[in-house]
């Protein structure tokens, strides 16, 4: 089976197939992995992020109706979607239930799949920071990952505790046997076909919630002092937005208005002047909580969204700038911030 048919073999074992087709008719995925390995035998980590970068990106337009109507209308357009990036949010908290520390929860699955940490970032004004992850094999073909940290430790002491009493019930989706398989993959970049298939599953559902149902008051505490917090208390380590990267990002702002999409106000422009994103508002979702009589009830809160990305060279290299901004980064989180 040639290559480019066995890798999305692989992403329909876990989406299915009408999810695979449409992922291979929206989607651009690099010709460069052609270069790297693939047989029943070893399959090149590449191909492995790949793979779970086309996942995480149909279930991510799954979650925002509008942004799979936006991939849809590229294609009418005559185009496939860039995929740029993702982005998720953790907690850098000791007591977050059965997983790692904030990032670690994803360095130890990012890793293995060859991607490194480039550059940080702070968020200061967010009681954040934040991480670029660069895939090693093709950093302007894959799509890196925005990871960024909360910091309870920089807010009240309230906050604290509810922060401890939403992520204290955290569940590890990765089992002895995945972390085998992960570790294998860092030492020789490599995995089998079987192993990627048992892999592939268990990196998938990582980027979501793995904490219980708890108090709408916790809710409303860590809304209070950080919209972030409570946007992680309910969507968890889900991508937070995944982003498309154009040619012209002021026309794809044209035209988006002019069909009535939530945009945001501006667009955020890099201190390097090479950087130029902007977004949909985040689309708004229907959570479970529980009242004071821990009664179950139902509220709207922010989801996720699709975010616009226009990169230029760097002149000094002439490759496509691949970095973030941490203005920028903070401008964008804006959208799931149901407060303003």
């Amino acid at each position: 089976m040639p290559a480019f048919d066995a890798l999305f073999s692989l992403v329909a074992t876990l989406l299915g197939k009408p999810a695979t087709e449409w992922l291979a008719t929206h989607v651009e995925v690099p010709t460069e992995l052609a270069e790297f390995t693939w047989s029943d035998e070893a399959i090149h980590r590449a191909w492995l992020a790949q793979a779970l970068n086309l996942c995480l990106f149909h279930k991510l337009v799954e979650a925002v109706p509008d942004g799979r109507l936006y991939v849809a209308e590229q294609l009418q357009a005559g185009r496939k979607v860039v995929f740029d990036h993702g982005a998720i949010r953790t907690v850098d908290w000791a007591w977050n239930g059965e997983l790692p520390r904030g990032r670690q929860a994803f360095t130890r699955l990012l890793e293995p799949l060859g991607f490194t940490d480039v550059r940080t970032y702070p968020l200061t004004k967010l009681g954040m920071t934040g991480w670029a992850y660069r895939q090693q094999d093709l950093p302007a073909g894959i799509a890196q990952f925005f990871v960024s940290e909360l910091h309870p430790g920089r807010f009240s002491d309230a906050f604290q505790g509810a922060v401890s009493r939403v992520v204290a019930s955290n569940r590890d989706p990765l089992l002895p046997e995945h972390l085998s398989i992960l570790k294998r993959l860092h030492l020789t970049r490599h995995c089998s076909l079987a192993e990627a298939q048992a892999l592939l599953p268990a990196l998938y559902p990582a980027f979501g919630r793995q904490h219980g149902i708890f108090s709408e008051a916790d809710y409303q505490l860590l809304r209070a002092e950080s919209a972030e917090m409570a946007w992680i208390s309910t969507e968890g380590n889900s991508f937070n937005h995944l982003t498309d990267r154009v040619l012209d990002l002021a026309a794809v702002v044209q035209s988006q208005r002019e069909i009535g999409r939530p945009m945001k106000d501006s667009i955020e422009t890099s201190a390097s002047g090479r950087v130029m994103q902007t977004a949909y508002k985040a689309c708004m979702v229907r959570r479970a909580f529980t009242d004071a009589a821990g009664q179950r009830i139902e509220r709207d809160v922010p989801g996720s969204f699709v975010e616009f990305i226009q990169r230029k060279p760097d002149p000094d290299t002439g490759a496509l700038d691949l970095n973030f901004d941490s203005s920028n980064a903070q401008g964008i989180f804006k959208m799931t911030d149901s407060r303003s």
